[in-house]
């Protein structure tokens, strides 16, 4: 198989869909690998990197995907790399569709095969492409938050952590997941008083038993969301509903009523945020302002950290995209129930009970284009 590496267009997105020793180990399997000149600048792999380990440098993101059977991508693509998708063309990378009808209907008409990295599973559950980055953003929305409480930025002008004879920040963590455990362990770090809300209560035991006493569990309902949310100088927006629109936890009301200064860091922003007045923002310019709260709603976290970012989500995509290139992507995913539901549109078809759901298109069994 030809597996086509593009370079990232969205604003400062840094990472790349394949490291240099995942290109060799493709071409190990027998694939033939093109990566888009200076696609990996961003981690500090040159083309001539990328030579050595056996790629192909084509020198225009249309070489790429007009002769890949595989596109192998970071971020969902832009409008003019949608236009570029042919049919029966392979797309592999996160696409977040639930918030996004544009690109779900271009991808429609494209009738490419779309497998979405944060809708494949693992057993025991857990979404093992997701979480990398969930990490990552996790740990990022600290300092974001941190950034956003300095005075210049718009907060009140607080240290997270205080200092002797002065109050730490009090920072609410909504979801206790991949995000929300990863923000606590940062969190609590910086001195901070931290609590974690979620419904789930073995997430919040898992917390406790992590965190112990150094953080504050407390279970989801609309007065303990609604009470923290209200005294808190920061609240990060982890909560993730799989392949679905975020739940809207955090009203304009609450907002309205929230002390001035305050921030709202909201990583569920890529599936279409969890705070009412969210939308997404660019690392170019990553913060507006309601009314006296400060939001930070950057839809790709964690290319602010291509290197940590790339090389950790290649730990993980790698074995799934051999799996496709190794047995064509039919056999693959009636192999692999985990990478099945991972495909979210195939065939001019919306494969993601999700994505139909929230963009008001019918439901298609994966089975019905694998089969086809």
């Amino acid at each position: 198989m030809l597996i086509g590496i593009p370079k990232e267009i969205k604003n400062h997105e840094y990472r790349v869909g394949l490291t240099p020793s995942s290109v060799r180990e493709m071409v190990a399997h027998g694939h033939a690998v093109t990566v888009e000149t200076g696609a990996g600048n961003g981690i500090g792999a040159s083309d001539a990197v990328y030579e050595k380990a056996g790629a192909q440098i084509a020198l225009r993101a249309e070489d790429v995907f007009a002769k890949a059977d595989m596109i192998i991508k970071v971020k969902e693509p832009q409008a003019g790399e949608r236009a570029m998708l042919r049919d029966g063309q392979i797309l592999f990378a996160y696409l977040h569709l639930a918030p996004d009808p544009d690109q779900c209907a271009d991808l429609l008409k494209s009738k490419a095969v779309c497998i979405a990295y944060e809708t494949v599973t693992q057993s025991g559950g857990g979404l093992p492409l997701l979480a990398p980055m969930s990490e990552v953003a996790g740990r990022m929305s600290i300092q974001a938050g941190a950034y956003c409480l300095e005075r210049a930025h718009g907060g009140k002008g607080i240290l997270l952590g205080g200092v002797a004879g002065v109050a730490p920040a009090k920072i609410v963590i909504l979801g206790a997941g991949v995000v929300g455990s990863n923000a606590a362990q940062i969190a609590v770090g910086t001195g901070a008083h931290v609590v974690v809300i979620d419904r789930n209560l073995d997430a919040l035991r898992r917390m406790d038993r992590l965190l112990g006493a150094r953080v504050t569990t407390v279970f989801s309902n609309q007065d303990n969301v609604e009470k923290h949310v209200l005294e808190a100088d920061l609240v990060v927006g982890g909560v993730l509903i799989p392949g679905a629109a975020a739940p809207k936890l955090v009203t304009r009301a609450m907002i309205d009523a929230m002390q001035p200064g305050s921030a709202i860091v909201d990583v569920a922003i890529d599936q279409g945020g969890c705070c009412e007045t969210a939308r997404p923002t660019t690392h170019a310019e990553p913060t507006y302002m309601v009314g006296d709260v400060v939001h930070y709603c950057v839809a790709n976290m964690p290319g602010g950290v291509p290197r940590t970012s790339t090389y950790a989500l290649n730990n993980a995509t790698l074995p799934f995209a051999l799996q496709i290139a190794n047995k064509g992507w039919r056999r693959a995913l009636q192999d692999d129930p985990h990478l099945r539901n991972g495909l979210n549109v195939a065939a001019g078809k919306v494969t993601c009970r999700e994505v139909a759901e929230a963009l008001d298109y019918t439901w298609d069994s994966s089975d019905s284009v694998i089969t086809m």
